[in-house]
């Protein structure tokens, strides 16, 4: 049920059309924006896989692999492992506890979504777990990919410009995680198509993607928000912005249902488990080493990491970790009225203020932060603005030099690692 679409944007990098020149069939194929992109997408992932092949073949034994692990087995770290678990045997029918009568970590911190399209591949190619998986993930993050260069080319960025947001999306920091047996490949492409179809004004047929997102990565209720923004955003415009009545009860019945599904896990593990807070507490034993067990308040955990991070990491006073959050919050907020941000449109706008409040109200900050940023890669199309030539080069050094530290910090193990991806 599409909504009134929203014009194609004309080409702001004045003379540079190359990667639309053969969308009608005008120019050699190698000009065809899809053909880039997967060739910049594949040639990211052989230089992501050069690096997780550097590190596996210097790990020791660990509990998961034996030393100088192969690639698959490697690839299968972490949460890799639960969501293995979670296709292999599913969730615990009773909350499992330790000594103390706190809830452990178990399989209820992981949505059904990845690993039940893993278990469909394996049971179509035959393939492994490891094997199935991390073809899921490079499958999904191609094609998260190239969503994203088409929400790039509709929110009004210029050919070049897209296609640099699109090599930094595929040599960012993280982008390791398109081609290990994480969730966040699949997730960033139902992300990526739920934006462009918000941006398209697609109303109809972002239900079932929001309700594939709810269910692959912790996500209905920040897109939520992102909808009654959205929503009220059009109804203030509506002068001068059409704002049909059909699209006003399509939207505003998809920001209630994006609700809906953000809470549907939660009560799923309550029902199943028997306990209400069965997903919350699944959720706070990964914070317990860290600052003990406590209860969800929302937006303390910010403030809690910082004072931790302070005190017990840096030996400095608590009170300075908490004024340095403080000061990235307030520098944050600037950052979404920048001149550059503001180019990608009052949408992504939205679902970046939307998921930046969500992470902050629920989320305790560690070594799995920088993943957990990862939604926000709309903003990559801010920092492909600039068209120097040093400095898109320095850029891309850069971030390949951040996947290496990355993959050094967070995903190779040491001993007692208590730095998780």
């Amino acid at each position: 049920m599409p909504g009134s679409r929203v014009p194609a944007p004309a080409d702001t990098d004045a003379g540079l059309r190359t990667d639309d020149t053969a969308v009608g069939g005008r120019g050699p194929w190698w000009t065809l924006w899809w053909v880039r992109v997967i060739a910049i997408y594949l040639a990211s992932r052989v230089v992501t896989t050069v690096i997780l092949l550097s590190f596996a073949a210097g790990e020791g034994k660990n509990a998961w692999t034996s030393a100088a692990p192969d690639y698959f087995s490697f690839a299968n770290l972490w949460d890799g492992r639960w969501y293995e678990i979670v296709a292999g045997y599913g969730y615990p029918a009773s909350l499992p506890v330790g000594t103390d009568g706190h809830v452990v970590e178990n399989a209820w911190a992981f949505l059904p979504g990845y690993p039940g399209v893993v278990d469909a591949v394996m049971f179509i190619t035959r393939q492994p777990w490891p094997v199935a998986a991390v073809l899921v993930s490079v499958l999904a993050g191609g094609g998260a990919a190239l969503v994203f260069h088409q929400l790039m080319r509709r929110v009004g960025l210029g050919a070049s410009t897209s296609l640099f947001a699109v090599v930094l999306f595929c040599v960012s920091p993280v982008s390791p995680l398109f081609q290990v047996a994480y969730a966040e490949s699949l997730y960033l492409l139902l992300l990526a198509t739920a934006l462009l179809l918000l941006v398209e004004r697609r109303y109809g047929w972002l239900f079932p993607v929001v309700l594939a997102m709810a269910f692959t990565r912790p996500s209905g209720l920040a897109f939520a928000l992102a909808l009654v923004l959205h929503v009220g955003y059009r109804w203030l415009r509506r002068r001068d912005d059409p704002y049909p009545v059909r699209e006003r009860v399509l939207s505003a019945s998809l920001a209630v249902f994006s609700g809906l599904a953000g809470l549907a896990w939660p009560a799923i593990a309550a029902v199943a488990t028997g306990s209400w807070s069965a997903y919350t507490d699944t959720e706070l034993a990964w914070r317990a080493p860290y600052i003990g067990y406590t209860h969800l308040l929302p937006f303390a955990p910010w403030f809690q990491g910082a004072d931790w991070w302070a005190s017990s990491m840096l030996g400095i006073p608590g009170w300075v970790g908490v004024v340095a959050l403080v000061v990235i919050v307030a520098l944050f907020g600037v950052l979404l009225f920048s001149p550059a941000v503001k180019r990608l449109g009052v949408d992504l706008r939205f679902w970046i203020a939307a998921y930046s409040l969500y992470l902050f109200a629920v989320f305790f900050p560690q070594s799995s932060t920088f993943r957990l940023l990862m939604p926000l890669f709309p903003l990559l199309g801010a920092l492909a603005l600039p068209r120097g030539r040093i400095y898109r080069v320095g850029m891309v050094v850069l971030f390949v030099a951040l996947q290496i530290g990355w993959v050094a910090i967070c995903w190779t193990i040491d001993g007692y690692d208590w730095s998780p991806p």
